[in-house]
């Protein structure tokens, strides 16, 4: 079987949130993102321009076991990482792992958003050569 053509990469991801507010302050404030869309009180839809995150309220803890390993927000070079990190340490963000380089080139680091969802910012070389030659 053939795979179709045409996708480009993942840019929609969506969560389901127990504290809203929160979640839509830290995206906000810390990480930059714009509110593109908020529907009612309890669905907000979330950019950077390239990519959707949505924000989904619910009154019900999610079952641990189906919770997302980690989201990923790609950077455009190795020097971002570190200036990402001093951001969010300077939020008082919780760091989960400090910025590492790894033996492919790429470089990045791990912290928990404001309601635990765990977030990697990263330079991924292959990645930045597609977007830059698309």
């Amino acid at each position: 079987m053939s795979i179709p053509k045409g996708m480009i990469g993942i840019r929609h991801v969506a969560l389901f949130i127990n504290e809203l507010e929160t979640a839509v302050d830290f995206y906000t404030r810390i990480v930059g993102m714009h509110i593109e869309w908020q529907p009612d009180p309890d669905n907000v839809y979330l950019t950077n321009h390239g990519d959707v995150f949505a924000l989904h309220r619910v009154a019900y803890k999610a079952d641990p076991l189906q919770r997302l390993d980690h989201i990923g927000f790609v950077l455009t070079d190795a020097s971002a990482v570190d200036d990402w990190y001093s951001h969010m340490v300077a939020n008082d963000v919780r760091i989960t792992e400090a910025p590492k380089t790894h033996r492919d080139g790429s470089r990045g680091f791990y912290c928990l958003d404001s309601v635990g969802h765990l977030l990697e910012f990263i330079y991924h070389p292959p990645i930045v050569r597609h977007m830059a030659a698309a």
